[in-house]
């Protein structure tokens, strides 16, 4: 008898059912895996604004210049990075929300009375990333042109970003190099009219840590809820806290932190192509990209008669062409008002010496829930300090701001350096066009967090060849297109010591 060519048909079918079931469990992990969105912890983003405006504000015309806050710092001699990213990231999709901190204000044109006619500042910028396309978005203050009317407004849609090519699903780290970016109608207004929309701006490169999706709360239930009396006397125990928090005039430092970035300046001058050099710190000292961190502060504070005098730990040695200066055994005294921050500096031919470096003004001596917190103080350098640097600056120059942090209860918490991130994930060698030069972008730090798909698919076409069912089965993929670079005047900025 023969076979019967409909009854041959049930298995072939039923075998492709089994197929397709089987890559569709196969996937399912995965997609579990990303489904969760991630929180954005740490991260930097790098920007020029527009390489030919920074010519512009501090050239003949202009004779302006500009200058930084809130721990941003600078990369070479036409960048500006912005630090500490916050935010939120979605695997699945690729979507991507990322806040950085610090600020860069331009001035120019002053008058007679010194002031500005063009004044910008340019602070806090994020990224938000929706495919193909993304946006920058940015804190601004400005002066209209003409009028001098000032306009503050918080996260103006500064720049339109093209990701042309950049795929930033399943990973838990974000890089970006070189995004186009171009003038937004919003942007030019910020810019008070020198720009029109549309006018390319230098390009924008970021980077954003990711942390673990937090667990399920149904996952793991909460203990149960102590029983009334243990939770009288916790709140008893929070009253006396508070109370607690009410320091005495004068004061025991349980713990302090100081941050200087030194001098901007010098910091481009030590890695620039005069120095070639760089710097290294020892002894619990942290470099959060503009500022260094001397850590570890011990002392006493009194309030009542405002005076401080506090020690950190933590060195920072600075090298390169005839250049050789060790700071170390950092004090800061605080006294009538004013600061001075006081080092052990050597210097290449080995001199040492206690130096006093830098004054600066302390208006009072406020402790609030334990901490005494001066933000950024404006510091001179002293004439010691001006020895110290080998005369490269003379007395009374101004070097970057100063920010003091001083717990008197060991319940406060020092506010923390700006954040940087992971190093950027290292650059694949783009293939050189006469038109064009591609975005380089890497989402994943470990990519083997997602499944295999195209060993799924292979498997399931050798079986569905063996069950003779001729279909044939295609995997398309899209290529990455290079997305034009902004082509403007690229002259840099002279670098000073």
């Amino acid at each position: 008898m023969l076979p019967n060519p409909a009854r041959r048909r049930v298995p072939l079918a039923g075998l492709l059912g089994v197929v397709l079931a089987a890559l569709t469990l196969a996937l399912l992990p995965a997609h579990a895996a990303h489904a969760a969105e991630r929180t954005v912890s740490g991260g930097r983003l790098d920007w020029g604004v527009r390489s030919s405006f920074l010519t512009y504000i501090t050239g003949p015309i202009a004779q302006g210049s500009w200058g930084l806050s809130g721990g941003a710092g600078t990369v070479g001699n036409s960048q500006f990075r912005f630090h500490s990213a916050t935010g939120g990231y979605d695997p699945e999709t690729g979507a991507v929300t990322a806040a950085y901190s610090g600020g860069v204000r331009f001035q120019g044109h002053f008058d007679d009375q010194g002031v500005p006619e063009l004044d910008l500042t340019i602070s806090n910028p994020s990224v938000r990333v929706d495919g193909a396309s993304g946006t920058l978005y940015a804190d601004i203050r400005s002066k209209a042109r003409g009028s001098g009317q000032v306009n503050e407004a918080s996260g103006v849609a500064l720049a339109s970003l093209n990701l042309s090519g950049v795929d930033l699903r399943g990973g838990s780290r974000i890089s970006v190099t070189g995004a186009p970016a171009t003038l937004t109608t919003d942007g030019a207004t910020a810019f008070a009219g020198y720009y029109a929309a549309g006018d390319p701006l230098d390009p924008v490169t970021f980077t954003a840590d990711t942390l673990d999706p937090a667990p399920d709360p149904g996952d793991d239930p909460s203990p149960d809820p102590a029983p009334s009396g243990e939770a009288r006397d916790e709140d008893g125990a929070e009253d006396g806290a508070d109370e607690a928090d009410e320091a005495p005039d004068s004061a025991e430092i349980t713990d302090a932190a100081l941050d200087w970035g030194v001098r901007r300046t010098f910091r481009e001058f030590v890695t620039g192509d005069i120095a070639e050099g760089g710097w290294e710190l020892a002894d619990g000292a942290q470099d959060g990209g503009a500022l260094f961190r001397f850590p570890d502060g011990t002392g006493e504070l009194d309030a009542e008669t405002g005076s401080l005098a506090a020690n950190f730990a933590g060195s920072l040695h600075f090298t390169g062409n005839d250049l050789d200066l060790l700071v170390e055994a950092v004090r800061v005294e605080v006294a009538d008002g004013e600061g001075t921050m006081t080092a052990d500096v050597t210097t290449a031919d080995g001199t040492a010496e206690a130096a006093r470096l830098v004054t600066f003004e302390v208006p009072e001596l406020d402790v609030t829930d334990g901490l005494f917190h001066l933000s950024e103080a404006p510091a001179e350098l002293t004439a010691e300090g001006a020895e110290a640097f080998g005369r490269l600056y003379t007395e009374g120059t101004v070097m970057d701001p100063l920010t003091l942090a001083v717990a008197v209860s060991d319940d406060a918490e020092l506010p923390p350096l700006p954040d940087l991130g992971s190093e950027p994930v290292e650059e694949a060698e783009a293939e050189p066009t006469a038109e064009a030069e591609p975005v380089e972008a890497e989402s994943a730090a470990d990519s083997s967090s997602s499944t295999p798909v195209p060993l799924l698919a292979a498997a399931a076409i050798a079986l569905l060849a063996l069950a003779g069912a001729g279909y044939l089965v295609r995997r398309r993929t899209s290529g990455a297109r290079p997305a034009t670079t902004p082509s403007e005047d690229t002259d840099k900025e002279t670098t000073e010591r």
